[in-house]
């Protein structure tokens, strides 16, 4: 059990805060439905979020783009339904927030009341200041992303690090510093130099969380599919795989069909 676990009953944008000031690393993983949710939760991991990543992980589309927010709400309630422990974060997909204020406000609410998260997640930094700001003025927490945004992907043109140079260096740093001021209360920096994760971790108080951001953060991020192993495809320098769940699923179903066919599933033990 986790000191994390021990200290804290329930997680909240509050504690996450403290966590960072006490110097205490915070864990997030993604989860997009109950019975993921459940164990993901049992583990003591203070952060989960239902990321837009189930448009790839869980439907196989390329990219985040095409996930709708009634997917992401249906996703959601499921996490939910599985918490006891975690805060989780819902990410607002693609084209839900980013036009216009009022209809990012709209968006937050539905995740709120629909599916019982407990913050959202918007990609951008000055960009979608006003949109920020309006779903804040309603009492709904709101975690930043800078860096890599996937849901930017067609405008970047690749998934390679990002904020290299100076001048887009410069510009993350002034977002960080601009989301923590407009009161979002953690920030997710993927892909970027571990130095300047580092820097931008030094120069704001909110907790931020790292993925491909190296060790001088506040906490780390990954898709639990990747992480245990049921994706395989996927190697970013980035990934650390705990587990081979692909291989062992894979097997383990190879074996099933086997016995079935050779009429060794059931056995007698294994009938009424």
């Amino acid at each position: 059990m986790s000191t994390a676990k021990k200290e804290y009953k329930r997680i909240t944008t509050k504690t996450l805060v403290d966590m960072k000031k006490k110097g205490e690393k915070i864990s997030m993983l993604t989860a997009y439905d109950f019975t993921m949710a459940k164990i993901v939760d049992s583990a003591g991991i203070d952060v989960i979020l239902v990321g837009d990543s189930a448009s790839n992980v869980m439907a196989g589309h390329e990219t985040t783009l095409p996930i709708t927010l009634d997917q992401m709400i249906y996703h959601a309630a499921s996490v939910v339904r599985a918490i006891e422990r975690s805060l989780v974060v819902v990410d607002l997909p693609f084209g839900s927030y980013q036009s216009d204020p009022k209809e990012a406000l709209r968006s937050a609410i539905r995740i709120m009341k629909e599916s019982g998260g407990h913050a959202v997640k918007m990609e951008g930094g000055s960009e979608i200041k006003e949109s920020i700001k309006r779903i804040l003025n309603a009492g709904i927490p709101v975690m930043g992303h800078l860096g890599l945004t996937p849901q930017s992907i067609y405008k970047f043109g690749t998934y390679t690090v990002r904020a290299k140079e100076e001048e887009e260096a410069d510009k993350l740093i002034e977002d960080a510093i601009l989301l923590e001021k407009t009161g979002c209360f953690a920030i997710v920096l993927e892909k970027v130099p571990a130095k300047l994760a580092k820097e931008v971790a030094e120069k704001i108080s909110i907790p931020v969380i790292g993925i491909g951001a190296g060790n001088g953060v506040d906490g780390q991020v990954l898709v639990t599919h990747d992480m245990i192993g049921m994706t395989h495809e996927f190697n970013p320098r980035f990934l650390r795989r705990y587990l081979d769940l692909y291989t062992e699923m894979k097997n383990a179903f190879s074996q099933y069909s086997a016995d079935v066919k050779s009429g060794d599933f059931p056995n007698d033990s294994e009938q009424y």
